[in-house]
């Protein structure tokens, strides 16, 4: 889960902007 704040962060930013869609 730690490599998820080194780079997840751009695709985490693409889900939950479609999620707040």
């Amino acid at each position: 889960r730690f490599a998820i704040r080194e780079g997840g962060r751009t695709v985490a930013a693409g889900v939950v902007a479609k999620v707040i869609e």
